[in-house]
């Protein structure tokens, strides 16, 4: 974005001038701090709502994928809760050896 520069900005405060004058040039100014201040509240507001929002709006946990091994072993009624692949291996081993 191409900012003006110095003997552009004192044009647009001459041009300001003489449109409104010097006696509401203060009201100008003032209003324009106002209207300022307010959009960013509003822009505060709206960014404090979004973050709720997203914090509202947690992703659900998805199932766990259950791997054909740990299927076969809960399909002979072993458990699987906290064991390796290698150990339940092992355990279908000994069910299927019965």
């Amino acid at each position: 974005m191409i900012m003006p520069g110095p003997t552009e900005l004192l044009l647009i405060f001459l041009v300001i001038l003489l449109l409104f004058g010097a006696t509401k040039l203060p009201e100008l100014a003032n209003a324009l701090g106002r209207s300022t201040g307010e959009f960013k509240k509003a822009q505060k507001e709206s960014e404090i709502s979004l973050k709720a929002l997203d914090k509202s709006e947690k992703p659900k946990e998805k199932p766990k994928e259950i791997s054909k091994l740990q299927q076969s072993a809960e399909n002979l009624g072993i458990s699987i809760e906290g064991k390796t692949d290698d150990q339940l291996l092992d355990e279908i081993e000994q069910a299927t050896k019965k």
